[in-house]
């Protein structure tokens, strides 16, 4: 049974708790489904609906009993290839979080659906549910075999996900990454020539980075394409998306302590409507 904790302002016949000063409901209300959203901070539904199979798929051959719902952002970049696309990415998935979150109560786990994790330490600010980033998992997956390399699509990525690999705790050293010319979204749509693509980029990897132990696929768009390219090569190839989902729908599945959000006073204008409900507002008002 899990706890569903949500705001305050949603149907529940059971809110008669306390309530947190933001607004969200304390009191314990059992459910019989530990739930997992999936959160697509872009804008592209193709790439939810690919995330949501795979997350299908994993579920059933794990035998998980866990509720995958599904979300994404209204607003921002359909991809995202770049600096400002990350950081509008980081504010969609705040109030695609936030809507969800009232509509739906508070999942058991929630799953950050993009590489480059925009937002995700402000997203665990404001969930009391644990929110896993899709690179921040798969890339401490990747570290576990040794010192890894990223192939991903579009060159404004590497230094973005050299910032990010500086910032984690990893067991072994991301040594670079192998960006091809092709977005996310373009192999997405094209799997068949993304696994040509992704083939050559990683023999220039290997032999740039020759003492990598493993090849690490960066990008939602990527999920499936590990297994066509493995018979390729000769170290590990690492789907980002494969590990990422089981991890979210094996932490959905354990109980844990749900703590308050950390709802920053503010005070606060011009918010959409699922972050003006989730953040308190100021005294007075």
């Amino acid at each position: 049974m899990a706890n569903d904790m949500h705001y305050r302002e949603a149907a529940c016949p059971a809110c008669t708790g306390t309530q947190a000063a933001n607004g969200w409901c304390m009191s314990p209300h059992p459910t019989d489904t530990p739930a997992l959203l999936i959160l697509n901070p872009n804008t592209s539904t193709s790439v939810t609906a690919l995330l949501e199979a795979t997350a299908q798929r994993i579920k059933l051959r794990e035998g998980l009993p866990v509720r995958i719902r599904c979300a994404t952002a209204s607003f921002g970049p359909r991809y995202i290839t770049g600096e400002v696309g990350a950081a509008v990415a980081a504010h969609a998935a705040m109030e695609t979080y936030a809507a969800a979150s009232k509509q739906e109560g508070v999942p058991t786990a929630v799953l950050l659906a993009c590489f480059g994790d925009p937002g995700l330490f402000a997203m665990r600010a404001l969930s009391p549910a644990p929110v896993l980033g899709l690179a921040e998992v798969s890339m401490q997956a990747a570290a576990r075999l040794g010192p890894f390399v990223v192939l991903t699509g579009g060159a404004a990525w590497i230094p973005m996900l050299h910032r990010l690999a500086q910032a984690l705790p990893l067991a072994a050293p991301m040594l670079g990454v192998q960006a091809v010319r092709h977005s996310g979204g373009q192999m997405a749509a094209q799997p068949t020539q993304a696994v040509e693509w992704l083939t050559e980029a990683a023999a220039q990897a290997l032999r740039r980075w020759p003492e990598a132990k493993a090849l690490l696929l960066g990008g939602a768009g990527l999920a499936g394409l590990a297994a066509p390219l493995a018979s390729r090569l000769p170290v590990p190839v690492l789907d980002n998306v494969e590990i990422a989902l089981g991890e979210a729908l094996r932490t959905a599945m354990t109980p844990r302590q749900r703590m308050a959000p950390d709802g920053e006073a503010g005070p606060w204008s011009g918010l959409g409507p699922g972050l003006a409900a989730l953040l308190p507002a100021p005294a007075g008002e």
